[in-house]
């Protein structure tokens, strides 16, 4: 370093998807997209390589005008646009406490003001050994530290036990503690915990000391593009049961949900107990957003209130969505087939943008699939693959091209 002070982060010279992505475009620009593979892209894609946009969606946005689009939006988003990103959040779901919304820049904004301020520099923060890498970058860049715990048993479902050693063990040497949950349709393994799951959870934060302060961040920014919109909600009562020490925040991506990738559009919402606990997540939440981004486009969520105060116009989107939801499953259900035809262990899968693949050495698989014109990520226990960016076709042909590579590399 030169002029920049690392304070405790490790910089990297590139982002590791981004610079993988670009190789895939160059490769696809030199050899015809047929012949190559790009696994790497976080958002939904046509089987022709194209970005899909819900044409109900774009239409709106196209008829903005530019007193809907232009001026400053409120710091924690316009009244309207948190009326209906709860809405979009919950379903039919209404929960039983105190609400409050904070608008922020995608379901990232929500993870950085919730490690910001619901931990102490120093402290660590609870995730699964599987994680979305950036979880990482947020807390180095505040001055905290992950943790992780075994996020599957010998069984291949959610290792409950390690989860609760790891809580135990940070509320030892913590006051207070911030645990990021990833479901439903996990990044990056499309993992989904089940109701029963969340039982357990709550069963062990009732067990715990109650003068220490839990944040449950709970990202399920692939939650609707998991299945059936309401069965994939069907945790969330629970969240509504945890102790009074205990404040679920969802962090929910109308990014994804509306296909607005580049708008940056999220939001963090609380299911707070009383009401001092909201008030004092709002103020919070705004500092934070201040301090950061400032505020928010405006232009997604005047979209997505007109889209909710229009019950044709939401009709619309729902089943544009699920046309593209009912694809990426097909594609996800079609790349598993594939895995056990051919042999290959997956991490548990069940639904969402990506599947994962454990190996001893992913760097090394992903270099040499990368001359055959396979671009995945590779990540600290395994490859990452896009079945959001990958044609059906396609996801039939990798599990035994990634198969092959590791068999010949263990010669």
């Amino acid at each position: 370093m030169i002029f920049v002070r690392e304070n405790g982060r490790t910089i990297p010279k590139e982002d590791k998807i981004f610079s993988i992505s670009n190789r895939a475009k160059e490769a696809i620009a030199k050899y015809g997209k047929d012949n190559v593979v790009n696994g790497t892209i976080g958002a939904l894609v046509d089987d022709d390589g194209k970005l899909i946009v819900l044409k109900s969606v774009d239409k709106v946005f196209k008829e903005l005008t530019p007193d809907e689009y232009a001026p400053y939006a409120p710091i924690s988003g316009t009244p309207e646009f948190k009326e209906a990103i709860k809405k979009a959040a919950f379903g039919k779901y209404e929960p039983k406490g105190f609400t409050e919304v904070c608008a922020t820049p995608g379901g990232t904004g929500g993870i950085r003001n919730t490690v910001s301020n619901f931990s102490a520099p120093g402290d660590r923060v609870l995730v699964a050994d599987w994680f979305w890498a950036p979880y990482k970058t947020i807390c180095q860049e505040i001055g905290r530290e992950i943790q992780t715990f075994k996020f599957f048993n010998e069984e291949r479902g959610f290792n409950i036990d390690d989860f609760k050693a790891n809580v135990l063990e940070l509320l030892e040497l913590q006051d207070s503690l911030v645990i990021i949950i990833n479901s439903p349709a996990h990044n990056p393994t499309g993992y989904s915990l089940t109701v029963t799951d969340w039982r357990k959870i709550k069963e062990i934060f009732e067990k715990t000391p109650q003068d220490k302060h839990v944040a449950l961040f709970c990202d399920v920014a692939y939650i609707d593009f998991a299945g059936d919109e309401e069965q994939y909600r069907q945790f969330l009562p629970v969240l509504d049961e945890m102790p009074e020490n205990v404040l679920p925040v969802i962090g929910y991506s109308a990014s994804k949900t509306f296909t607005m990738y580049g708008m940056r559009c999220g939001a963090m919402i609380c299911m707070a107990k009383t009401p001092a606990i909201a008030q004092e997540f709002k103020q919070a939440a705004e500092f934070s957003s201040r301090g950061s981004w400032s505020n928010c486009n405006r232009a997604p969520q005047t979209v997505i209130t007109k889209i909710f105060a229009d019950p044709e116009l939401k009709k619309m989107v729902d089943e544009e969505r699920a046309e593209y939801r009912d694809m990426l499953l097909r594609r996800g259900k079609a790349f598993e087939a594939a895995a056990k035809e051919c042999g290959l262990e997956m991490v548990p899968f069940d639904a969402g943008f990506f599947a994962s693949i454990p190996m001893p050495n992913p760097d090394e698989v992903a270099q040499e699939l990368e001359k055959e014109n396979i671009f995945l990520v590779p990540l600290a226990k395994g490859i990452r693959v896009s079945v959001a960016s990958v044609s059906e076709e396609k996801c039939r042909l990798i599990p035994a091209r990634i198969k092959a590579v590791m068999e010949r590399l263990a010669k």
